[in-house]
């Protein structure tokens, strides 16, 4: 399951924790001990209520890209502290292992979400940033629910979606580059 939330948080760490918040108020699972506090009525609050700010924001041009630069300071440690929430009960090495991976696989969610919405911000019209934005509200509260309910399945979604996220950040990497050179070699100086 840690991996596939990980991941969820990467895309929309307010949805993922709503979700689980509201998945342990309603007794579809029970939260490990050090996350169990997002079951609060409160902590649930203040999840929907950033949820919603970043609903808006991430449907704006240009304000989703500076909403996702500010939130790598959040959803990467986020990711990290989640993985680490859920394997209280492995050795210390272990969870150290865990929270490196689960903070690595929110870097991955949340570096594929910000290169890929920076290519669709590009464009002249907004419909594609909407449905974009969209599609990763209700990804990352379908892949929280379905770790509840499959965490193995939901792993390896989440494990192929790293391996996408990551070859789609590269190849946005080698495009920008190459656009860089092309118009360094036009105009040099």
């Amino acid at each position: 399951m840690m991996v596939a939330v990980s991941f969820a948080a990467g895309l929309n760490l307010y949805a993922t924790t709503a979700t689980l918040g509201l998945l342990a108020r309603f007794g579809v699972l029970t939260l490990p001990g050090p996350i169990a506090a997002l079951s609060n009525e409160w902590v649930i609050g203040a999840s929907l209520a950033l949820f919603l700010i970043e609903f808006v924001a991430d449907k704006i041009p240009m304000v989703d890209l500076m909403w996702s630069a500010l939130q790598t300071f959040v959803k990467v440690p986020a990711g990290a502290l989640l993985a680490w929430s859920a394997t209280t009960s492995l050795s210390p090495a272990a969870q150290m292992v865990a929270t490196i991976g689960g903070g690595a696989i929110a870097l991955a969610a949340h570096g594929a979400k910000v290169a890929i919405r920076g290519s669709v911000t590009a464009s002249p019209e907004p419909l594609s940033n909407i449905v974009l934005s969209a599609a990763e509200d209700v990804g990352a509260i379908a892949l929280t629910w379905f770790a509840t309910r499959h965490p193995y399945l939901a792993a390896a979604l989440a494990i192929i979606l790293v391996i996408a996220a990551v070859l789609v950040i590269r190849l946005l990497w080698v495009a920008l580059r190459a656009f860089g050179r092309r118009a360094w070699q036009r105009n040099p100086g």
